[in-house]
């Protein structure tokens, strides 16, 4: 293979998913940065704004923005269209575009809070591997192809009014898992990255939900005794990007400062 290394990341406007793409793209990658860059009237707080995501093509010449939904699958295949296009390929896959919702008991969450969440923390993740793992199995072997989506600490702990939250990321990493043994053999591996707390626009929305208003607060469980920063974590999705991470499919990387230990 010539040139460089290829991803599509989604909720790539800011937090996790923005510094992902830095990381990625300071390292040589060549980047499809995707964001719905709008707020959404079933999320109570503001989204990332299309600015954001205009500043990292700026950035980097070799990242592109695509503003689209990770509910819309084919604005996604759009996006994978143009990493094959211009870029030759596609090497990784990063989905990141996820919304937290919750405040009240499992049993007063609203049918609307369930179904944005299902239809943008797991759907988008199911799109995006229906339309980018056609693309990294069409690359010649061997392969070095890797899907990567962020799930959460909230995939191993239940967390107080956030259970439907919880609920999603766990069936991200059950997608992962079934994903990984579908890729079997492939040269494709798909895994799943768990934050802890991390310093963002969604830290502050759950902090939000809580009425509390200094975020640290929520790093308690952390042996970090801190939130953790986005670059920290796009640390760890960017190596599971990488070739270097060959042994690891079907299983989940938990950059959560130490919180389920």
């Amino acid at each position: 293979m010539t040139g460089p290394r290829v991803a599509v990341v989604t909720g790539a406007a800011r937090g996790i998913g923005a510094a992902t793409v830095r990381r990625l793209a300071g390292s040589g990658w060549a980047v499809v940065a995707v964001d719905r860059c709008a707020d959404d009237p079933e999320v109570p707080y503001p989204l990332a704004e299309p600015g954001q995501l205009d500043a990292l093509a700026e950035e980097f010449e070799l990242v592109r923005a695509v503003r689209a939904d990770v509910r819309d699958e084919q604005a996604l295949s759009t996006a994978v269209d143009l990493a094959e296009r211009e870029f030759g390929g596609l090497d990784a896959a990063v989905a990141g575009a996820a919304v937290i919702l919750g405040g009240a008991p499992v049993w007063e969450q609203t049918d609307a809070q369930w179904r944005t969440l299902l239809d943008v923390d797991v759907l988008g993740v199911a799109h995006l591997a229906r339309t980018a793992v056609p693309a990294l199995l069409r690359r010649p072997e061997p392969r070095s192809g890797r899907f990567v989506a962020l799930a959460s600490a909230a995939a191993h702990r239940g967390l107080w009014r956030l259970g439907a939250y919880c609920a999603a990321k766990h069936a991200v990493v059950g997608l992962v898992r079934g994903l990984a043994c579908d890729l079997r053999g492939t040269g494709v591996n798909a895994l799943a990255v768990s934050p802890g707390s991390t310093r963002t626009a969604m830290l502050r929305a759950t902090a939000g939900l809580y009425g509390l208003t200094d975020v640290d607060t929520l790093a308690d469980r952390q042996l970090t005794e801190r939130p953790l920063e986005p670059e920290e974590v796009a640390a760890v999705v960017a190596w599971a990007c990488s070739a270097d991470s060959v042994s690891v499919t079907g299983s989940v990387l938990h950059a959560d400062g130490g919180f389920t230990s």
